[in-house]
Order: C-alpha cells, then structure tokens, then sequence
C-alpha cells in the first residue's frame, strides 16, 4: 500500500473514532415509556417483546412474573379509575419536543440569581424539567383548580389544531394552550379534572427527591378522588396528613339566613416521596423534646417569636422552682421548664393541668388568670406567661389549623397587584419551614398563581438567612378586562405573578435589609429550536436534505440553543452563565466548566487551548460550524490531546 493510501486509511480510522465517541445530542424530552421497558427488560427479559414499532412489554408475561398464583384473567380489585385515566397515563410518560427561551427584559438579576419563573402548560414545563430536575426538588406546593364548576382547565390533548381548540371553546392563552371550562353540567366533570391533575403528579413524583414533601391545597369538591390519585401515585404508606385549614370568615352573615352549613374550610394533602427518608420539623423536634435548645428553636419559629434566645434559657427542675418559691404541689402533677431572665415559661404538661391546680388553690401565691386581646385565656406566674405545649400543638402542629384566613390578603403582603383566589403567605410560609433540613432547598410550585410561594421564599430567607431557590410556573392565562390589574396593563397571570415578585422583594430589602437572592430568571416555553429536518433526516432524500442550510430556526439565537442544549444535557437552569469572546467565536461556559459552548458558524481551532485549560465536562458545538471533516478532526483530535475525558456533543 502507497504511503498516501496508508494517509489517506488512518485519517478515516482516526475520523471513524471521532465519530463513534461524539454524542449527537437529541434535543427532545424525556422518553420515559423506554425507559421503563428497559427496567422491566433488566429484571425480566422474557417479558419484552420485539414488534415492528419496537420492544415492547408482554403484560400478560409480566402479570405471570408478579403473581404466586396462575394468572387466568382480569380480576375485580380496590381501584378509582374513570374515562380517560389510561390516556392520562400515556400523556405524562409522552416526550415533549419543546423547550425553555429566556426571557431577559422580565427577569432580575439574570445572571446572578438562582431563582426560576416558566411561562407555560406546566405539563409541558414538567415534561422539560423531568431531566434536569429529576430527584432534585426538596418541597413542592400546589394549589391547582379545585373544580368548582366554573373552573378552566387545561385541555391535554396536543393533536388538535389551532382551528379545531378555537370552534371547541373559544379560550386559549397566550401560548396556544387549550383552556376548557370545566362546567358542572358536564358529564365528564370528574374525569377531566382528573386527567388534568393526574398526569402532572405523575411527573412532580419523578421530580421529587428522596426526601421530598409535596403539599397541595384543595377543598371539598375533589379532595377524595385527589386523596385516592395521590395514594396510588406517591404510595398509601407515603401519606403524612390532611390538614383542615380555617380559611375563611362568617363576617357579616345572618345565621338565620343560612340553608346549610357555611364552608370555612380548605384541605392540604402531604404526601412524602419516600416515608423512610422524609421528616418534617414536627416529626424531628418529638424526637429530641428533652433537648431544650433545640425544642425552643423549633417553638421560636412556629410562633414566629425572633426575640427568644434559646442560649440563655436553663432548665429549673420543678422541683427546686417550686422549692424557691415556697409552692405546695404534687410533683406528679405537672413536669415544667423555667426561662430564665425572660417574660415566658413553657410547660411540657397540658394546660387543663395547671388549670385544675389553680381551681383547688385559689389563694396561690402570685398567680393571676387574665384574658388577651384576641379573647385566649392567659395564665401568669410572678408576671410571667406560661406557654402551654399542648395549646400550641393544637393551634400549630396537629391536623386542624385555625389562625389561617383569606381575608384581606391584599393588606398581609403589602403588595398592589394581584389576583383573587391567592393564598395567604402565613400558610406557605409554615408548609416551607416544616419541611426538615431546607436550608438551601429547592421550592417548586407549577400553580403558581400570583407567586404567594416565591414571596414566602424571600420573606423566610430574609428571616432565616438560609438560602432556598424557587422555581415558579404558570400558564398565561389572559386576565379579565373588568380586572383592575387589566386596567393598570397587567394582561396576563403571568405578569402578575413576576410583578408581585419584584414589590415583595423590593419590600423585603427596605424593611430587612437582608442580603438574599432577590432576583428571578423568566423563561417561557417555546417550540424546539431545531427544524423537523434534525429530528427525521431519514424522512427526506439527499436532494431534499441539501435545501437546509442550516436545522436550527432562523428566529433563534446562541442564547435559545444554549438553554435547551442545557435541558438535554441534564443540567440545571439556575447554573451561572457566561459568556466569553475568544478571538473570534463567542464561547458560553456554564458553572465555569460544567458545560462549554460554541455555536458560532465557524470554530477557530486556536481557540481551543483556551477553552481547554479550564477542564471542561461537557463541549457542545455545532455540527455545520466544520466545513470540512478535516476541521472536525483536527478540531476534535485537540479537544482529546488537551482535556482527554472531555465529553464532545454536536448538535
């Protein structure tokens, strides 16, 4: 063999290897249908199939591998099932192809903040999170439609078109997002309320981590079939609690007037993604009562009291305190700890108690019962309140909370924009701090609303100075021209959420001045940024394939490419960004060397020395930015001399 073949035989050896060790990034969601059946295929091969669409599962194999018993059948068992749950099923585990574009002019503090808002479906925007954000969510909060009759609701199905969505409703959102309102009188009332939340739950389990707690708000009309969905979805044994919240008032109602009961009350559903590694605050503080500082930093916090200082607090036996004080009692009836140097002493026993040993000793001394403002019985000892654990377990920790209202909320935040049916910061604010260990924890809430969980954050981090994110989504939905934040240009939820984000913040900083992340990235989600021609080059002949210049949209910029490379590579949004002018390419490098991108139209070779001195993980480039395969090799061939477990992706 000539000396030019032997050339000629290498390059395409060394062009061969290139090739074979360079990802070519997919771009599109998650495929969890795949994924499972590769799972299966691990544990029990004899159960996948192959058929001419690909593997697939043998259901009546798998029912045979999961029984003791001969499967003969299908067999009557404990289920809610209704019209449309096996296709809500499908929908959560159906890839999405869209994707995030940051939105700049709304967002504050781009480039420094960690926190995120998502303007769009939030099964779509959970679908693209599901890579990036999979285990990663410490604490989610939900607060969706409660199906009243006169709610709108997402309407899932994707297949329809624009024409087809405007003649079935007349409502869509900004988007192009199908809103359906969800009328009582319609037959499938339930079913679409339950297709609705059933395939967004599906995917936030995925999202949760281990120890991950979600909270949702809900009232009567769908708590039960919720209750049952979130059974199957999280697992029964992974139930915490259903709290009964007062969140209403009868002010202003004639009692005779009334034809039935008055409802004052909503529901929060907890639920654990695992009950073996979540621990709520509550859970965690009965453990070590008899520590005192710890229980005391627990009690200053549930009563939002900043002027407790644990450190100076000591334990008095009751004995030796009622010794100086020259009391008679039976040391069996009541266990007490003394605060020093304070105006509170707490008592670990219950308050009927006490109560009972003041009734048979009227003339005790230096004992006075007095009643507060707010019309609860106060008991004080040597002028001293005495806090009794059992009324603050039922007021705060048990199963029935009664100092939560709705009533002029508008006045709790101080905040002039926002949108009726919000929920009280009080309420967040205890559902975040219960959550065990959330120092820097992640809060999602995908019904974000008027962003009552993002303000909740800040305010808890001003206080604390812990260092929670938040990720916040919500749909466009249009606002009513009879609104008044219509009327002061606010013309979506959107815009009201972001700009209730931006008043609490700026109140948050004049009245604490904390140094906290007051800041938020917008994105919105948008269709792919690549061409149908990148997902199905196979669908098109070469003569076809030779019209596009180029597979990435015209309309979209190094910035777009780069959010959704990010998404598809797994990695998080909240990762800093920046961007470099090496030579002549414009080089991104997220989290410093996490991920480095060029998608330039043409790469200088002398710019990867520079690139490379950082280590990186991940290069990710454009496949058209070689124009030959020499300069991809010779391109990729320093990547590897230089930063050798460097992993190159192309797109």
């Amino acid at each position: 063999m000539s000396d030019y073949l032997k050339e000629e035989q290498n390059l395409e050896d060394v062009y061969t290897n290139i090739v074979s060790s360079t990802k070519k990034l997919k771009l599109k969601g998650k495929d969890i249908v795949n994924e499972n059946i590769e799972k299966i295929g691990n544990l029990f091969p004899n159960c996948v199939t192959e058929t001419e669409e690909g593997f697939k599962i043998d259901y009546d194999m798998l029912k045979q591998e999961l029984s003791k018993d001969i499967v003969e059948g299908n067999k009557e068992r404990y289920q809610l099932t209704w019209p449309g749950k096996k296709e809500a099923i499908l929908n959560a585990n159906t890839p999405c192809n869209k994707t995030l574009r940051a939105v700049r002019e709304k967002s504050i503090d781009f480039d420094n903040t960690k926190n995120i808002y998502i303007e769009g479906d939030n099964l779509e925007v959970l679908k693209i999170l599901q890579e990036s954000y999979l285990n990663k969510i410490k604490c989610i909060y939900i607060d969706p439609p409660y199906n009243t009759g006169n709610d709108f609701i997402y309407n899932d199905n994707y297949n329809k078109t624009l024409d087809e969505e405007l003649k079935d409703s007349g409502e869509i959102d900004s988007n192009g997002n199908l809103l359906v309102s969800n009328s009582s009188n319609f037959g499938k009332y339930h079913s679409n309320w339950l297709n609705m939340i059933y395939s967004r739950l599906k995917i936030a389990r995925n999202l949760l981590s281990r120890d991950g707690i979600i909270f949702i708000s809900i009232d009567d009309n769908e708590l039960f079939n919720l209750k049952k969905i979130c059974d199957e979805i999280f697992g029964e044994r992974n139930f915490i609690n259903c709290i009964s919240i007062k969140m209403s008032e009868l002010s202003g109602v004639k009692m005779r007037t009334l034809t039935k009961y008055p409802k004052l009350k909503e529901s929060l559903l907890i639920y654990s993604k695992n009950s073996d590694f979540a621990n709520l605050i509550i859970e965690k503080h009965k453990k070590t009562e008899n520590d005192l500082a710890n229980y005391l930093k627990y009690y200053s916090n549930i009563i939002e009291d900043k002027s407790i200082e644990p450190e100076k607090w000591k334990i008095l036996s009751l004995k030796e305190y009622f010794k100086l004080n020259n009391i008679e009692i039976n040391d069996n009836d009541i266990n007490k700890w003394k605060i020093e140097n304070a105006d509170r002493m707490i008592y670990r026993t219950n308050s009927r108690t006490i109560t009972k040993y003041l009734e048979k000793n009227p003339n005790a001394p230096q004992v006075c019962k007095l009643i507060n403002e707010d019309g609860n019985e106060i008991i004080k000892w040597d002028d001293k309140e005495m806090l009794f654990l059992d009324k603050y377990i039922e007021e705060y920790l048990g199963d029935i909370w009664m100092d939560i209202s709705t009533i002029n909320l508008n006045k709790e935040t101080d905040v002039t924009i926002y949108e009726n049916g919000q929920k009280p910061l009080m309420l967040i604010k205890r559902i975040i701090k219960s959550v065990y260990n959330n120092k820097d924890m992640i809060v999602m809430d995908f019904f974000s609303g008027s962003a009552t969980t993002a303000h909740a954050v800040m305010q808890l981090n001003a206080e604390d100075g812990l260092d929670r994110k938040y990720i916040m989504i919500q749909v466009a939905d249009k606002i009513s021209k009879k609104h008044d934040a219509y009327k002061k240009g606010y013309k979506s939820l959107c815009d009201i959420g972001e700009e209730r984000i931006r008043q609490a913040g700026k109140k948050i900083k004049k009245e604490t001045n904390a140094n906290i992340d007051y800041g938020f990235r917008v994105y919105k989600v948008d269709s792919s940024n690549m061409k149908d021609v990148y997902y199905t080059p196979t669908d098109l002949q070469q003569s076809q394939l030779n019209m596009f210049e180029s597979n990435i949209k015209e309309d979209r910029t190094a910035e777009d490419l780069l959010t959704q490379v990010i998404l598809d590579l797994g990695l998080t949004l909240d990762l800093s960004i920046e961007e470099r002018k090496i030579k002549n390419n414009h080089v991104y490098f997220v989290e410093n060397n996490a991920l480095v991108a060029c998608f330039d139209d043409t790469i200088d070779i002398n710019i990867i020395d520079e690139i490379c001195k950082c280590n990186p993980l991940k290069i990710v480039c454009k496949e058209s930015s070689f124009k030959t395969d020499s300069d991809k090799i010779n391109i990729f061939e320093r990547i590897r001399k230089l930063s050798n477990d460097t992993e190159i992706n192309i797109i």
